[in-house]
């Protein structure tokens, strides 16, 4: 198993980040494997060493995933390509916004107006019977 860094340097944030919140969801999953351990067995030792050593194995791959050529060129590939967005500014991001919030309000109050009515006109029917 080779421990280098493949490219070091290269796509630093992405690779980074993205082993973090592998690690974590892995780590979080360790936490509930010590909790369903600790309620079905009283040995401490089970219940410890069993999530601890799937964590470290977790970490391992992690770290082996995020060195392997096809994975660490993919996130250099794709950092770079974050790079070269243009972002919006702030005004126009805030206008979008309250384009959204004024559709979203309008589209469910002209959805609750036909199920309203709706309502009424298919428990009028059901009522005749």
């Amino acid at each position: 198993m080779n421990l280098t860094i493949y490219k070091r340097g290269q796509g630093k944030n992405t690779r980074l980040w993205t082993g973090l919140v592998c690690f974590v969801i892995a780590a979080y999953g360790c936490v509930v494997l010590h909790q369903k351990l600790q309620a079905a067995t009283d040995n401490v030792w089970i219940e410890t060493l069993l999530p601890a050593g799937v964590c470290a194995v977790f970490a391992a791959l992690i770290w082996w995933l995020s060195n392997r050529p096809s994975v660490a060129d993919f996130l250099i590939a794709a950092e770079g390509e974050i790079k070269k967005v243009s972002w919006s500014s702030r005004r126009e991001i805030v206008n979008s916004t309250i384009v959204v919030i004024i559709v979203v309000a309008v589209m469910s109050a002209g959805i609750g107006f036909w199920d309203i009515l709706l309502g009424y006109f298919f428990s009028g029917i059901v009522g005749l019977y």
